[in-house]
């Protein structure tokens, strides 16, 4: 009697740690945090740019310039989003998608943004408020409306080292992401698109896009994808470094014939590319470029295109290198003094 009064102490034990074991990698697979904030979109895109720092594998960055009001910006908040910015993910509304009084305007995307970083609360809420044309608050947390190139972009500080924004025409779309980071953090979280399609972007992806095609209407505005896809489809890229930066496009056609397609069309591209490349090419041609034209990959899996390459360090060292500046010849006249 003793020996079965204690099984179901272990026994609970054991369904404890394998509970918790099933919310640990669901966690693991789960979109980040600031994406399962986002809104209902056409697309979503996400980077870690904290991660993308501490592997350093672009080496040392040329300054990034500032215009005028971003140097304004910078004052005063003190918050400078290539050195502060640890995580941004973005959704993307499509203008097809936006309400009717909008779609009359110029076809152009909107945005809804949550970002993490190394903020200081004081100083932007100040700037905010100098800023900003009208305030609402939604319980404790203040939404800035700020108008900017005829739209308004509404801003709400959602804790100490977050931030949202969105330029939705619908001011419910900031207040939802206000009132999702109230709620606990879950797993089964995030939007419908993000949901579905978040289990096929490979793990460690230091940045990745998931977003819906669809040809018949120009989606997603400002690029033309009607000679790959005739039908609508989903895209899911990635990037993630494994010595080498690993690029990842699939595109979910939803049938074989319409993924063959797409690879054909792709493998088109490609065969015209290296063509181009040969004619051109030198023997001294950079050996780290030519290793990632070499890279370059595409193969049908049932009713998906993959794309696939590999980026060398090097490829990219030199690709966001300064150029370098114009030199003049020791003793040579200044053509503008005549010296």
């Amino acid at each position: 009697m003793r020996i079965r009064r204690r099984l179901p102490i272990p026994l609970a034990v054991l369904l404890v740690a394998a509970a918790v074991a099933f919310v640990v990698v669901l966690r693991k697979h789960a979109p980040p945090e600031p994406a399962r904030l986002l809104p209902g979109a056409d697309g979503f895109f996400y980077i870690n740019l904290k991660w993308i720092r501490r592997i350093d594998f672009a080496g040392q960055l040329p300054p990034v310039p500032h215009d005028p009001e971003y140097e304004q910006f910078i004052q005063a908040t003190g918050f400078q989003f290539e050195r502060d910015l640890d995580q941004a993910a973005f959704a993307i509304h499509y203008p097809t998608s936006l309400p009717e009084s909008t779609v009359g305007g110029p076809a152009a995307p909107r945005f809804s943004e949550v970002f993490i970083g190394r903020i200081d609360g004081v100083k932007l809420r100040d700037y905010l408020h100098k800023i900003s044309s009208s305030t609402e608050s939604d319980g404790s947390v203040d939404i800035y409306e700020i108008p900017l190139e005829g739209r308004t972009l509404r801003v709400a500080i959602l804790g100490p080292d977050t931030v949202a924004a969105s330029n939705h025409p619908d001011p419910q779309v900031i207040r939802g992401i206000v009132e999702r980071s109230r709620k606990l953090a879950s797993p089964f979280g995030g939007p419908q698109l993000l949901r579905q399609y978040y289990k096929h972007v490979p793990l460690a992806s230091l940045a990745w896009a998931i977003f819906k095609v669809d040809p018949t209407q120009a989606s997603p505005p400002v690029t033309d994808l009607s000679l790959l896809f005739s039908k609508p489809a989903a895209m899911v890229v990635s990037a993630r470094y494994l010595g080498a930066v690993h690029l990842r496009a699939e595109a979910y056609t939803g049938n074989e014939d319409e993924a063959k397609h797409v690879a054909g069309q792709l493998g088109t591209f490609l065969d015209i590319f290296h063509s181009a490349e040969n004619a051109v090419s030198t023997p001294t041609s950079d050996a780290d470029v030519k290793q990632f034209f070499a890279s370059l990959k595409v193969e049908q899996h049932g009713d998906r295109a993959v794309l696939t390459a590999i980026v060398p360090p090097g490829f990219i060292r030199k690709a966001v290198a300064e150029p370098p500046k114009a030199m003049t010849r020791p003793g040579a006249p200044d053509r503008e003094s005549g010296k």
